[in-house]
């Protein structure tokens, strides 16, 4: 159960520190509100809940093709070809950027869904096409690596857990800091720890394109 937990938390923390339009609409809320530390707490309660229904979804349909162990293998190995590649493009996309000048956090450049920030971040989740594509494809193989089914719900709420403190541990601390005035981040401290998530990433997509393959999941 421990390592279900922190391969879920590493992951999504992982993912969660690339900037993306949640992170946008965190700041945006952060700024707005008037009490904008707690708007990270709504947006990500919208955000769990519409993983945990999404979640739920993709085992209830792909339970049926859990027993095919070439089913596993496919999803296995396309869920970390693409996880290597997105780790790619994370840090060549790093690279291109300047860095030299601040990360900036100003809130008139910051445009999105102005209404309830619970609302908000199930609809800014919905919106982005990654996001589904990510569950559909990468989250789903992670699952079938960890052996997360229906069957089992105590290992599916850990994954779910585990993968919600990867979102809370990154957007709470940026919301706080926000709301109480921060404009910046260190540019050169915020560059090589989303290199180092690139690296993470590339490294567990090869671990589990080989992982299903040498250790495919009992059937």
């Amino acid at each position: 159960m421990i390592e279900i937990f922190i391969t879920s938390f590493i992951v999504a923390l992982s993912g969660a520190l690339s900037p993306g339009p949640l992170l946008t609409f965190t700041i945006y809320k952060s700024l707005r509100q008037e009490r904008g530390y707690l708007a990270a707490i709504y947006i990500l309660l919208g955000h769990a809940t519409i993983e945990l229904a999404l979640i739920i979804v993709l085992l209830a349909g792909a339970s049926f093709f859990f027993q095919n162990i070439i089913f596993l293998t496919l999803v296995g190995i396309i869920g970390g070809t693409l996880l290597v590649i997105y780790g790619i493009f994370t840090i060549r996309d790093i690279l291109k950027s300047d860095f030299e000048k601040n990360y900036t956090l100003e809130g008139e450049t910051i445009k999105g869904f102005k209404g309830n920030s619970y609302v908000g971040g199930i609809l800014v989740s919905l919106s982005n096409p990654f996001w589904t594509f990510w569950w559909a494809v990468i989250g789903l193989s992670l699952m079938v690596t960890l052996s997360i089914t229906l069957f089992n719900p105590l290992k599916m709420i850990v994954f779910f857990l585990g993968h919600e403190m990867g979102d809370i541990i990154w957007y709470l601390p940026i919301s706080i800091f926000v709301s109480l005035g921060g404009k910046s981040l260190n540019p050169k401290i915020y560059k090589y720890v989303l290199i180092a998530c690139g690296i993470f990433m590339i490294v567990f997509g090869v671990y589990l394109a080989l992982n299903i393959v040498f250790n495919p999941p009992p059937i």
